[in-house]
């Protein structure tokens, strides 16, 4: 099962979906207050599900986007694909492993 938004298609409150706010062009930032892994799983699946969008411009919308806006700066983190799931593998901070 793959939780967010972007995944069942729709708010569960009413608010617009962020597939349809990528295919405009306008979706800044992706975001989840309770399902953290959805994040990663959301950029991949925008990535997937929009033709011409790409795995780097998705990616933004969950790291340096947001980082930008709550006034942080970004580190590393290394993804693998586990079946059709992304995967955190390792974490960096300030050049040094902390996962």
């Amino acid at each position: 099962m793959r939780p967010g938004l972007l995944v069942r298609g729709g708010s569960h409150s009413g608010n617009v979906a962020a597939e349809a706010l990528a295919r405009e062009g306008v979706l800044d930032i992706l975001s989840s207050d309770y399902v953290r892994a959805s994040l990663l799983m959301g950029a991949f699946e925008l990535a997937r599900r929009i033709e011409g969008y790409g795995l780097p411009a998705a990616l933004r919308t969950v790291t340096l986007y947001p980082a930008r806006a709550a006034g942080l700066r970004a580190d590393l983190a290394r993804v693998c694909i586990v079946g059709d799931l992304p995967v955190v593998r390792e974490v960096y901070r300030g050049g040094r492993r902390v996962i």
